[in-house]
């Protein structure tokens, strides 16, 4: 297996509490060392100058529509777009046709992700067979299989009953459940609740819906004293934002309850659905200037700690349906870290090391994804480069990703992930000249100089 060092660039690694310009050397697929080399005696070697070096970008929240909705994305096309984001490792919902919710689903997504040699793909599976809501899945079978949570994501665990039965299971098995925070009864609309909505003639869809869920799930979890993991889903509502607070600080500690969001959600309002457009057609919905203010305190105080895509592939036909028929949802692989460094870093809310943390140890440790998410030495070798200064305009037609329904089309914005890197092999570069080929690649062993943490 070849060998890489990655020179002078701004290694961040959350997970070990290093910012520092230094070089990261990669060998057997594995992080051998951090540290200034004297001189790089690897197969390979980057030249990072200028760049961010960090952990491998994970998105917990993708969806890649296989099996059945094949003509949206595939495992492959979507493994694709994760590394030309800067993703390494992405987890799959399971909402796809079948659902994901036995233990032969889950060793699938594994094959295909295999057969495909690109990002790492991690399934979630489904909590209730076929996400019907009326019976536990195959719960045991399919973390044994190595499913790294259990979600019926797209819609809720609605009954209550259901719920605690599940908290219970899952609990047993050390996996988190990841919810879809909407009350069916409540929820259902086509975008935000409000004076808009109604002067559009939209069905609207109330944030209640979303906080409802939460509260009780939070409840049933306590009063139970189940204790297992919890974690919602792309929050949008301000009001969801103080209740996970209050569960993270005064309920359960923060152990037991996390959040993500997505970027959508901390860029647009709903004010975008005032031209009908169905690429700003999500679910939840897009709400207000005021919830995002508060999401992204949210962020700042550390009471949601993972950023997620929420990845959501449709064809082009779908979308161009009017908007109260069109599906929900946009695509966000590709486009996504430099829409979390407009919202996060150009607002002063985060630093980088903050952001990357949110993206790498904290989703690894969500999922447990063991020796991912950082750069100790043995862990795998997953690196993302990133060129934080580079700038850029998305453009969905030269996306990866089997489809093109993104809003943020035309954008012009500034930082890039210009290398990925998974196992010690490079799946996505977009500077060539910055990489080199040592003149005598087989002469010698690695050399380490002595201020390298190594083995």
């Amino acid at each position: 297996m070849s060998s890489l060092t990655i020179t002078q660039g701004r290694v961040i690694d959350p997970a070990n509490g290093i910012d520092q310009t230094t070089d990261v050397v990669i060998a057997d697929g594995r992080i051998h060392a951090i540290g200034k080399t004297s001189k790089p005696q690897t197969d390979q070697v980057f030249d990072a100058s200028g760049c961010i070096v960090c952990p491998g970008l994970i998105d917990i929240h993708v969806h890649l529509r296989e099996p059945g909705q094949e003509e949206k994305e595939t495992i492959a096309t979507g493994a694709a777009a994760a590394v030309a984001g800067g993703f390494t490792s992405v987890c799959c919902m399971p909402n796809t046709e079948p659902a994901i919710d036995d233990d032969g689903r889950v060793d699938f997504v594994y094959h295909q992700a295999a057969r495909a040699g690109l990002a790492n793909v991690f399934p979630v599976g489904a909590v209730t067979k076929e996400r019907a809501g009326k019976e536990l899945a195959e719960i045991g079978l399919m973390a044994a299989a190595g499913a790294v949570g259990f979600s019926d994501d797209g819609i809720a665990v609605a009954s209550a009953g259901m719920m605690a039965k599940a908290l219970a299971y899952i609990a047993m098995t050390g996996k988190v459940l990841m919810q879809h925070c909407e009350d069916p009864e409540i929820g259902g609309g086509v975008m935000n609740a409000g004076a808009l909505a109604t002067r559009l003639g939209l069905a609207g869809w109330p944030k209640v819906a979303e906080e409802l869920i939460i509260q009780r799930d939070t409840l049933l979890n306590l009063s139970q004293n189940i204790g297992a993991r919890y974690h919602v889903q792309h929050v949008s509502s301000g009001g969801s934002v103080a209740l996970i607070r209050r569960a993270r600080h005064d309920l359960f500690g923060q152990a037991h309850i996390t959040a993500e969001v997505s970027p959508h959600h901390l860029l647009l309002t709903e004010e975008s659905c005032a031209t009908y457009n169905t690429q700003f057609k999500m679910n939840p919905p897009l709400r207000t200037r005021r919830d995002i203010e508060e999401l992204l305190e949210g962020v700042k105080d550390g009471t949601i700690t993972i950023l997620a895509t929420d990845h959501a592939p449709h064809t082009q036909e779908e979308k161009e349906l009017e908007f109260a028929a069109a599906p929900f949802g946009i695509i966000g692989l590709e486009c996504a870290l430099p829409l979390y460094a407009k919202a996060l870093i150009e607002s002063g809310t985060i630093d980088w090391p903050a952001m990357i943390a949110m993206m790498t140890v904290n989703s690894a440790r969500l999922c447990q994804l063991e020796g991912r998410g950082e750069l100790s030495p043995g862990s795998h070798a997953d690196v993302t480069v990133i060129n934080p200064k580079e700038p850029w305009t998305i453009d969905v037609d030269k996306f990866k990703s089997k489809s093109r329904n993104c809003p943020f089309h035309g954008w012009d914005v500034s930082g890039r992930a210009i290398a990925t890197i998974v196992g010690g092999q490079l799946k996505h570069c977009l500077d060539g000249k910055r990489l080199g080929r040592h003149t005598s690649p087989r002469d010698t062993k690695i050399k380490i100089a002595e201020d390298l943490i190594a083995p």
